[in-house]
C-alpha cells in the first residue's frame, strides 16, 4: 500500500513536471513565432559587429523594439544553436518579424548594401565624397588610401608605382556595406578595372608608343574633355596630334586636377602658369598620371583616334565642340562661342556640366600656344 502511494506520488510529480515543461516549451514556441509588433511598418538597421556577444545583440534588438522579451530571445538562440551562427553585418529588421525570422536574417550574412556609382570621369576625390555621403568612409581617408604605396603593393602593383590609384578605380555601380573596410572597397574597384582591362589594350598602346599608365592618363583627359560621346575620337585626335608635334596639351581639366583641393570654380592666369605635375599648360607631354577614372569608351578613343589634322577645339556650350586646324581659326571660334556672351546665353549645359564634373577646356587666347 505504501509502495502504491509512493508510485502515485512520483507519477503525479512526473506528470506535473511534464506539464510544466510542455507549458514552458509551448510558451517558448509561441514566443518564437510571434512578432514583437504584428503588422508594424517600421524597420531598423541593426549593426552586428564581429565578436559581439549575444547579450549585446539582444539588448540592441530589444531597445529598437524588434524583440519583445530579452530572456526568451536569448534562450531561443541557445536552444536553436543560433548564436554560434551569427555573422557580422548590417541588417534591416522589423518588429513585424518573428524571433525566428530575426535569427534567420542575422545568421544569413546578407548585409544591407549601399549603392555607390562611380561615373565615367569621376576622380578619387569625387568618389571619396560619394562614399562619405553614405557614411561608409571619410573622403580624406579614402583619398589617403588611394595614395598609399603599401596598399598599392598589396593590390599587386610593382615599382615604379603610380602616384595614386587614380585611373584604376573603374566606373561602375558598387554595393558596399559597413562590414567592408575602405581597403575592401578600393580593392573591389581595382578588381573591376582588372576585369575590364583587355590584353589587347596594352598591346595596342605599346604599338603606339604608350605604356599602360600613359594610355590611361590620356584616356582620363579625353573623358574629362568630352561632353558628347560621339566626339571622343575627335578629341582624342587633337591630343594625339599635339603630342606628335610636341605641343603642350593645355587642357583645363589637368590644371584643375593639379589644384583640386583648392579649386573653387575659376581658373586664373596664375593657375595656368603654376608648374604642377598635372598642369599641361606649364609642362610638356602627358601629366604624371590620370586625372580621372575613364570608362572603356574613353580608353577605346585613346587607342583609336579619328583621322584628323585638328589641333584645337572650343566648346559650343551645349556639349559639342568647334574643331580647328590652326590658331587663327581657333581664336575666331573662341571669340564666337566664348567671348561673345550672347552665344552662351541660355545655355544650361555649361553650368550643369560644371556642377556634375569639371569644366572643359574652353579655349584661351592670351598666351595660348595650342
Amino acid at each position: 500500500m505504501r509502495m502504491t502511494r509512493k508510485r502515485q506520488t512520483w507519477a503525479l510529480f512526473i506528470v506535473m513536471m511534464f506539464g510544466l515543461v510542455m507549458a514552458f516549451a509551448g510558451h517558448e514556441i509561441w514566443f518564437s513565432l510571434s512578432p514583437a509588433k504584428r503588422g508594424s511598418q517600421d524597420s531598423y538597421i541593426i549593426l552586428v559587429q564581429k565578436g559581439e556577444t549575444p547579450a549585446r545583440i539582444t539588448k540592441a534588438l530589444v531597445e529598437q523594439g524588434v524583440v519583445a522579451d530579452a530572456g526568451l530571445f536569448h534562450r531561443l538562440g541557445r536552444w536553436g544553436r543560433f548564436w554560434g551562427r551569427i555573422k557580422a553585418g548590417e541588417y534591416k529588421l522589423s518588429p513585424a518579424m518573428t524571433p525566428v525570422e530575426v535569427f534567420s536574417v542575422i545568421t544569413s550574412g546578407i548585409s544591407v548594401n549601399y549603392p555607390v556609382t562611380v561615373h565615367e570621369g569621376n576622380n578619387m576625390y569625387e568618389i571619396g565624397a560619394a562614399l562619405e555621403t553614405t557614411g561608409l568612409v571619410e573622403k580624406d581617408y579614402f583619398v589617403s588610401l588611394c595614395k598609399s604605396r603599401p596598399l598599392m603593393m598589396q593590390l599587386g602593383y610593382k615599382p615604379p608605382l603610380p602616384p595614386s590609384l587614380e585611373g584604376y578605380l573603374f566606373p561602375d555601380t558598387y554595393f558596399f556595406n559597413r562590414t567592408m573596410t575602405p581597403q575592401d572597397m578600393i580593392r573591389k574597384m581595382v578588381s573591376r578595372f582588372g576585369m575590364a582591362w583587355k590584353q589587347e589594350y596594352e598591346m595596342n598602346a605599346a604599338a603606339m608608343g604608350f605604356t599602360k599608365h600613359q594610355l590611361l592618363t590620356l584616356a582620363s583627359i579625353i573623358e574629362k574633355e568630352t561632353g558628347t560621346a560621339g566626339e571622343r575620337p575627335l578629341i582624342s585626335s587633337v591630343f594625339h596630334n599635339r603630342l606628335k608635334k610636341r605641343m603642350r596639351l593645355q587642357s583645363d581639366p589637368t590644371t584643375i586636377y593639379g589644384m583640386w583641393e583648392r579649386y573653387r570654380g575659376n581658373i586664373r592666369r596664375d593657375d595656368l602658369n603654376e608648374r604642377t605635375p598635372y598642369n599641361t599648360y606649364a609642362i610638356s607631354g602627358l601629366p604624371i598620371g590620370p586625372i580621372s577614372n575613364p570608362g572603356t569608351a574613353a580608353i577605346d578613343a585613346a587607342l583609336r583616334p579619328a583621322a584628323s589634322d585638328y589641333l584645337f577645339f572650343v566648346s559650343h556650350n551645349d556639349g559639342t565642340h568647334e574643331f580647328t586646324r590652326n590658331f587663327s581659326d581657333h581664336a575666331k571660334a573662341v571669340r564666337k562661342y566664348q567671348l561673345d556672351r550672347t552665344a552662351r546665353q541660355g545655355k544650361s549645359w555649361r553650368e550643369q556640366y560644371k556642377k556634375e564634373r569639371v569644366p572643359q577646356s574652353y579655349g584661351r587666347i592670351a598666351g595660348d600656344k595650342r
